[in-house]
């Protein structure tokens, strides 16, 4: 038996060897798999102790460095963000293609990154106040929000949190099994009432639009 690619020509064994390791790794005898394959046990074994070319070489070390800095995110970081820590943290020179590369042949995934919302036309929304700057010096001058689905055995219900970012505490939790305007002012008014808290904070959320727009602006206005 002899492998030929579309055009008829046949395959040359370096391509074949490849395929053979696979089958030796999984149980197959060499013999056998050479055979099936139409390569030589000999050109085979050559194959095998060859040594590595510096280009493969290069891959697996860093294909060791992107899995050791993947497991130090704890499984978070995307091709992107170990782009940045092999470049900057740890001066690798490396293109992020090759870091995809990589990562793709090793089954290295990271977590899905946050999605993009576009304002809306027609729809006023807030400026943002917050600027990724999320660390503050004394309570209530930052409240985060943000809505989570968790199914249960009847149905989906809704909880939508309020943070406190210099606690770290969650201060309003209410819970529904409808997701609308009145879940996140029932957020608030909790925080609000537990907390107390005097004029001047604020509260960041993301641009998130409801079919059942609701008195939103009362309850900010108690942190305004």
């Amino acid at each position: 038996m002899c492998l030929e690619d579309p055009r008829g020509r046949a395959t040359p064994p370096k391509r074949i060897h490849p395929a053979t390791d696979v089958l030796v790794d999984a149980g197959f005898t060499v013999k056998v798999c050479c055979r099936t394959l139409g390569v030589s046990s000999p050109g085979y074994y050559r194959y095998r102790q060859r040594p590595l070319a510096p280009t493969k070489m290069r891959r697996e070390w860093l294909t060791s460095l992107v899995r050791e800095v993947h497991l130090q995110s704890r499984g978070t970081y995307g091709s992107r963000r170990v782009h940045a820590e092999l470049t900057k943290r740890l001066g690798v020179v490396v293109s992020e293609r090759l870091v995809a590369v990589l990562m793709h042949h090793a089954a290295i995934y990271g977590l899905p990154g946050p999605v993009r919302v576009k304002r809306l036309r027609g729809v006023v929304t807030a400026d943002d106040l917050v600027n990724r700057r999320f660390r503050r010096d004394r309570p209530h001058e930052l409240w985060c929000t943000d809505i989570t689905e968790h199914p249960t055995r009847e149905g989906e219900v809704y909880c939508c949190c309020v943070l406190d970012t210099y606690s770290r505490r969650i201060i309003g939790w209410p819970i529904d099994s409808v997701q609308n305007s009145n879940l996140v002012v029932n957020a608030l008014d909790m925080a609000i009432k537990n907390r107390r808290p005097a004029p001047g904070g604020v509260v960041h959320a993301d641009h998130l639009h409801s079919s059942r727009p609701g008195p939103l602006p009362t309850a900010f206005e108690a942190l305004a």
